[in-house]
Order: structure tokens, then C-alpha cells, then sequence
């Protein structure tokens, strides 16, 4: 009974606050208490009885409640934070306080007016009773308060953390903790696990979610490509202003990496109890993912007459960054590998029993978590890729990648595995590692196949291109870029994989395909090159390769001699309009998929979605680095796109002409998919639109790195005929078995040197990884839904 009184006074707070046309006093206590002092209200109860249009009718009509209401709460998170919370009941107070911040926060956001509400120091609020303790921080903005008051609480004794103390009248002082002792979880820095404790657990996932919605205000900015503008909350929060920044850090990065799903292996534990550890986890993560955005720099706050003289050009570090950028010790590289490798291959694990593990859900924020780390911390990168361990990160990524290439609503999912692939691809030791044979063998929808990992990258990949949606035609390039910088290494490729690669450059060489877009032929010298690379490097056990490509040498006949005429052209696009489908979908030999698998599927109609702003073409993404004769690179001077000075430097180089001349993010602007997709068709229909002519045909088909390809089936398909005719050979087998003895020592061209494209940062992938992170928070929240129905602008949300 007792709640449902506590709702229902609740309820009626809520009525009197939404009806009173005069501002309340802000010393009205009774009047504010009714809102966290006597109630048990859960989050939810919070969302169900507070509704928006209400937060909305009294931030328009009586604003000044609406502050005081704020400004009250934030007075109860810091006066716990200074007491240390002792009694149950003050606890309640805090927990409620930060649920309706929580509700309340969003609607703050998104209305322009309000947004430097927070960042404006409230007058006369020195705290009451304490004066003598903060007169230095009295006129702290409200934004500052809250952070700090939250950072306090995650190091609460008996609310957030166990209390060291022992003796039933001892209280620990607030001021003087060293939260240092009191870190969340062994790791990184801490040898000790605390034991578990559900409320504790429940009390810190509440108040990050609270943290999580202060430093949503960045969803509530239309997409920018200043990298200059920062988010004042997570920029204080992670400044040294709050002392807790390390021990925080290290609490969340701990309890991630340390979380194990499956528990103590019981079947179907996970329906007998709630996992609070889960909860927590998530919204860790979920921190973890938004605080590292930004390595520091000018927050962007409302500029006052004081905060203007001090912004220097470079502004307060961000210590979360930082502190990710130190780690070094190989222990703590051991432990957060393996912690991730764990989460990230716990949704492919197989029981007997169906259901009967935990599957976790949150692993698009631990691939950009992975990525994060490997962008901040070449150390981590570098150890990752120093052992096949590796290999427990990429198995993972490519069943994601497989079993979403069917569904529009996981495009973003799509995109952050390709970059964490592409980024991997530019280290040496991702090519050698891929030889290691593949053996794990989680049920994928994709053919069966006797090899090594390399074989499994090159199978995924196929299937994506050859079966998965529209949508995905911009990461064909990436996808090739990675296969041309793994290429060099790869020892011996399978027969299937060797027919999927020839598939592909079967499917790319079809005069329609090529004349049908101004990039469309990059894709087929991103293949050539990963071929000459092969051959070139690793001719000895690629016998595979060179049978399929002797047996589709018509493929490369056909490209040398490729028409340019106009009559030619106009035909090859009259068959186009006739088959508009990318490129044929039926694979060259479609086999068995493997046991157990699930095929790919579409979204569920009505499954909702985040908008993504389109990424930068591949010569914007990527650097080309050589490798020279002692294995270091060296970085390659971009050329002028068209390469018109040396075109037969580039193409001996195999640097090819695979940079963009289209312009299409020379512009500083970013769109949405939808965008792109309406000037898609609008410039199809108008009159500028793009057409090949003969000049531009002949500009690239001269500089097809063709050479090494022909002399190499100049050579080897007379000895095989001959073989053919005189044993009456039909039997693949003799004939692999010749080519693997053969030999193409001095008779091919001089070697080219390797060319590594290696991932580079720009402002348009900065800003892809915001809209594509923020869009996985709002998704991922939705209990309680947090930001739902509220004027979010850095993405649209669509049904699918």
C-alpha cells in the first residue's frame, strides 16, 4: 500500500508544480520535498508520472519552477555528496533526485533558450549550513555542482562502494576519502575485487545514467564538422577538477572488462535471477564510449565576460583520454583483450541448450570501445596485433558483419567493424597473422571452407558484396582496401576464397558496372593490386590463386581490350538500365553453408533506427605508406588526383588511380544517408549528371596494372594446355599440383613496392563515430526511455 500512497503524492507534487501559474519560493520545503523526500518511486515510476508534455507546459509557462525544481534537486545530490549519505532515508532522497534530473534533463536540452541554464551560476546559493566550508565554490554554475556532486557519490561508503570502516558508529568523511582505495572492480591498477553487492550495483547504474544524460546535450547539436567544439560536460567531468577522474576511470574500465556473462556456468542462470552486474556494465561502457570522444581542447559553453579571457587555444585536457593513452603494462593489455574478446564472442557461443547462456547486447559500444583504445594507445594496438590473439577480436567482428549485411536498421554496426578492420589492416602483423589456419568454426551463413583466417576475411566480405543491401555499396571500397593491405602476407588461399576474389573482379569488370559511376573502376584496381601483390610476394603457395585466374583469364582479356568508343559505352549502359541490381548476386559457386547457421535477414518492419551522416571517400580515410626493403614504412606524398604528371610511376607502383576526383567531400558539409540519397536521385534526374566519355575511359584503362597478370598467363597457360593435350588431364589436382612446383623467377616484371593505405583521421570520421555513438546510447536506452519523443537534431530517428 504504502507505494501506491508514495506514487500518488508523487503524482500530485507533479500536478501542483505543472498548475501553479506563480513561482514557489525556493525555501518552500515543503512544497519541494513532496518530489523525493517521503516517495519510492522506481526510474520508470518517474518517466510514467512525470510526462512530457508536462516538463514542456511548465519550462514554457512558469519557468522559474522549472529552475528552482532543479536547482533544488542538485541541492540534495551535493548535500549527500557532503554527508556521505548515513541514513536510508537520505539515500532515497538522492536516488530520487537524480530520477527526475534524469526525466527532466532532455527537455532542458533541447530547447535553445534553457541550454545555459546549467552553465549560470544561481544567485545566493552558497549552500545553506555549510557556508564556511564553500565559500571558494559558492558560485560554481549548477553544471559544475552536479558533476562534482556525482563523481562524490560514486565513492560513497555503504551507497555506492563498501565501507572500509568498522564499528558501528564510525561515519567516513566525505572530504578526505582517497576514493583510489575504493575502485569498483580489480584490473588495471587494482588487485583487489570487492565483493558483489546488487544495491551497490543498482545505485551507481542510476547514477551514471544520470551522468549519461548530462552529457547528452550533444545529441540536441545538428552535426558539425568543428572539431573545435566540445561538450562543456564531458569536458569538466574529465578535467582535473574532479579528483575522482582516475579511480572512476579505472572503476569503469574494470567492471567492462572484467564482466563475464555466463557466470558460473549454470544453464539458464540468467532467467533465475537479475544480472545487476549487466546493467551497470552497460551504462559503463556506455560512459566509457562518450567521455572519450574528445581528447581535450575549448569546451563550448556560453560565453561570459570572465570565460572569454580564459579560453587559450588549447584547452583542459581530458584526463579519461589521457589516463586510456598511459596504460602500458602488458598485463593490463592481457586483461583488457581478453576482457573484450570474452563480451564480444559471447553472442556467438553455441549450447545444446537453446537460450541457455546469457547473449549481451552492447557490443557495437565495445567495437567503438576496441576502437578507442587503439586509436589512443599505439602501445595497446600493437600488442594486440603482436600475438593470434587477434584473432579472438576478429571472428567476432566478421559474424557481425555477416549476420547484418541483410538489415538497414544495423548499417552503423556495418561501418564501425570495417573501420576497426581497416585501421588493423595497416600494421604488417594483421596480414601475417591471418595465416594462422581457422578452426573455431562459429556457425556463419557462408559457404564451408578448409583455410586459414585470411580465407574466412575474404569469404565474408564476398557475401557482404554479393548479398547484402544497397546501402552498403560505399564500403566496397574499404572492404578491398583491406584486402589489398593484407594481400602481401597472405601465404596460401584457399580455393574458395581464390574463386570469391576472382567472382568479384568479374562482377567489378562488366563494362556496364564500370561505366555506370565515375569511382566504379577503383574497385577493380584495388583487386589487380591485391593480385600483383600475390603474385609478386607470395607466388610460392598461392597455387590456388593462379589456377583461377588461369582459368578466368578471359576476365583479364577482356579488361585489356575494354572499349572506350562512344557507340560501345552507350551500349554497355542500355544493358544496365535493363539489370540494375550492383553486381550479379549469384556467386560463381554457391556451396552449402555452414551447420547451424542462421541466413542474414532484414530488419523486423518497424524496428527503429539512427540516421548516420555519410563517411569520407577512401583516399580522405586512409594515407598511402611504402613499405620499403627493411619492412619500415614510409608515408607516400599525395599525389594530384588524377596522377596526370607520372601516370607510369603510379601504376608500376600499383598506386593506381584509385584517389577520388569527385569532389564529393571536398565539401564541408555532412549529410544524412536520407540526404545523400535525395541528391542521389536528383542528380540523376537533372541535367549536370555524370556521364563516361571515351577521354575518361582511356584516362585509367592505360594505367590498369595489368603487366605482371599477362606475363604471368603468357608463361603458364601454354605449359598447362600442353600438360592437358598430352596426359588428357581433366583432374584439377596434377594441374595444382604443377603450378605449386612451378616457377616464375626472372620472368615476371620487376617487383613493385608494397603499398600499405593506412587509416587516418579526419573531421568526417569524427563526426560519423558521434552521430553513430549517440544513435547506439538513445537506441540501447529505451527502459527507461530516456530521450524518446524529445527534439533530437545530431540524427534522425526512422522506422524502418
Amino acid at each position: 500500500m504504502g507505494s501506491t500512497d508514495s506514487k500518488l503524492n508523487f503524482r500530485k507534487a507533479v500536478i501542483q508544480l505543472t498548475t501553479k501559474t506563480q513561482p514557489v519560493e525556493a525555501t518552500d520545503d515543503a512544497f519541494w520535498d513532496q518530489f523525493w523526500a517521503d516517495t519510492t518511486t522506481t526510474v520508470q515510476d518517474v518517466f510514467a508520472l512525470v510526462p512530457a508534455a508536462e516538463i514542456r507546459a511548465v519550462r514554457e509557462e512558469s519557468p522559474s519552477n522549472l529552475a528552482t525544481l532543479c536547482y533544488k534537486a542538485v541541492e540534495k545530490l551535493v548535500q549527500g555528496a557532503e554527508s556521505g549519505c548515513p541514513t536510508e532515508r537520505e539515500k532515497q532522497v538522492i536516488l530520487n533526485s537524480t530520477r527526475i534530473l534524469t526525466r527532466i534533463l532532455p527537455y532542458i536540452f533541447e530547447d535553445q533558450d534553457w541550454r545555459g541554464f546549467f552553465w549560470s551560476t544561481v544567485p545566493g546559493a552558497g549552500r545553506a549550513g555549510t557556508d564556511e566550508l564553500d565559500d571558494d565554490d559558492g558560485a560554481r554554475p549548477l553544471a559544475e555542482s552536479l558533476l562534482l556532486a556525482i563523481a562524490d557519490l560514486f565513492f560513497c561508503p555503504d551507497f555506492t562502494v563498501h565501507s572500509h570502516k568498522r564499528g558501528p558508529d564510525s561515519v567516513e568523511n566525505m572530504q578526505s576519502i582517497d576514493s583510489c582505495e575504493y575502485i569498483w572492480e580489480a584490473g588495471v591498477g587494482f588487485a583487489q575485487s570487492p565483493p558483489l553487492n546488487y544495491i551497490h550495483d543498482l545505485n551507481r547504474t542510476e547514477l551514471l545514467r544520470l551522468l549519461l544524460t548530462c552529457f547528452s546535450e550533444a545529441m540536441y547539436l545538428p552535426p558539425t564538422t568543428d572539431t573545435g567544439v566540445l561538450n562543456p560536460w564531458v569536458t569538466f567531468f574529465c578535467s582535473t577538477e574532479n579528483r575522482h577522474a582516475l579511480p572512476l576511470f579505472t572503476s569503469l574500465l574494470n567492471v567492462v572488462c572484467a564482466y563475464d556473462p555466463v557466470g558460473y556456468g549454470i544453464p539458464y542462470n540468467h532467467l533465475l535471477f537479475s544480472d545487476y552486474r549487466e546493467q551497470l556494465v552497460e551504462q559503463a561502457v556506455q560512459i566509457l564510449i562518450v567521455t572519450l570522444e574528445h581528447d581535450g581542447g575549448v569546451p563550448n559553453r556560453p560565453p561570459s565576460p570572465s570565460s572569454m579571457e580564459e579560453q587559450e587555444s588549447t584547452g583542459p585536457e581530458n584526463l579519461f583520454v589521457n589516463y586510456l593513452s598511459r596504460i602500458h603494462r602488458e598485463e593490463d593489455f592481457d586483461f583488457i583483450l581478453k576482457g573484450l574478446a570474452r563480451l564480444l564472442t559471447n553472442p556467438l557461443t553455441q549450447t545444446y541448450l537453446p537460450h541457455s547462456t546469457k547473449k549481451i547486447q552492447f557490443h557495437q559500444e565495445l567495437l567503438v570501445l576496441f576502437w578507442k583504445l587503439c586509436d589512443f594507445n599505439k602501445k595497446f594496438l600493437f600488442f594486440v596485433l603482436k600475438s593470434s590473439d587477434v584473432l579472438d577480436i576478429l571472428v567476432p567482428i566478421l559474424f557481425y558483419l555477416n549476420d547484418a549485411r541483410a538489415d538497414q536498421s544495423r548499417v552503423g554496426l556495418m561501418h564501425i567493424g570495417v573501420f576497426i578492420l581497416l585501421l588493423l589492416s595497416g600494421e604488417r602483423n594483421f596480414g601475417v597473422r591471418l595465416n594462422k589456419p581457422y578452426s573455431v568454426h562459429v556457425p556463419m551463413d557462408i559457404p564451408v571452407f578448409t583455410g586459414t583466417h585470411a580465407d574466412l576475411l575474404i569469404v565474408v566480405f564476398h557475401k557482404i558484396v554479393t548479398t547484402g543491401h544497397q546501402r552498403l555499396q560505399p564500403l566496397f571500397d574499404c572492404l578491398l582496401t583491406i584486402i589489398v593491405n593484407v594481400s602481401p602476407y597472405l601465404k596460401s588461399l584457399s580455393m574458395v576464397a581464390a574463386n570469391k576474389l576472382l567472382h568479384l573482379l568479374e562482377a567489378f569488370s562488366t563494362s556496364w558496372f564500370l561505366f555506370s559511376a565515375a569511382q566504379n573502376h577503383h574497385l577493380v584496381f584495388f583487386l589487380l593490386e591485391a593480385f600483383n601483390n600475390i603474385i609478386q610476394y607470395q607466388f610460392d603457395g598461392n597455387c590456388n590463386l593462379v589456377y583461377a585466374i588461369i582459368r578466368k583469364r578471359n576476365v583479364f582479356h577482356q579488361l585489356a581490350n575494354l572499349p572506350s568508343d562512344p557507340a560501345s559505352i552507350q551500349k554497355a549502359l542500355q544493358r544496365k538500365r535493363k539489370s540494375p541490381d550492383v553486381i550479379s548476386r549469384t556467386s560463381s559457386q554457391e556451396t552449402v553453408s555452414m551447420e547451424g547457421s542462421h541466413p542474414a535477414v532484414p530488419a523486423e518492419p518497424g524496428t527503429l533506427k539512427t540516421s548516420l551522416v555519410a563517411i569520407p571517400a577512401i583516399d580522405k580515410l586512409t594515407e598511402k605508406s611504402q613499405v620499403s626493403e627493411d619492412g619500415t614504412m614510409v608515408s607516400v606524398p599525395k599525389t594530384d588526383s588524377l596522377q596526370a604528371a607520372h601516370p607510369d610511376q603510379s601504376a608500376a607502383a600499383g598506386t593506381s588511380d584509385t584517389e577520388s576526383n569527385s569532389g564529393r567531400d571536398n565539401e564541408d558539409v555532412f549529410y544524412t544517408e536520407a540526404e545523400m540519397e535525395r541528391r542521389r536521385l536528383s542528380s540523376a534526374s537533372s541535367t549536370s549528371f555524370w556521364a563516361p566519355t571515351p577521354e575518361w575511359v582511356h584516362s585509367w584503362k592505360c594505367k590498369l596494372p595489368l603487366q605482371t597478370i599477362m606475363r604471368l598467363l603468357q608463361v603458364l597457360v601454354p605449359q598447362v594446355e600442353k600438360i592437358c593435350i598430352d596426359k588428357g588431364l581433366t583432374d584439377e589436382s596434377e594441374i595444382l599440383k604443377f603450378l605449386q612446383h612451378g616457377t616464375l623467377v626472372g620472368l615476371l616484371p620487376v617487383p613493385h613496392p608494397i603499398l600499405i593505405r593506412k587509416y587516418q583521421a579526419n573531421a568526417g570520421t569524427a563526426m560519423w563515430f558521434r552521430t553513430y555513438m549517440w544513435g547506439v546510447v538513445y537506441l540501447r536506452n529505451v527502459d527507461p526511455p530516456i530521450w524518446y519523443d524529445t527534439d533530437v537534431r545530431l540524427f534522425e530517428i526512422q522506422r524502418m
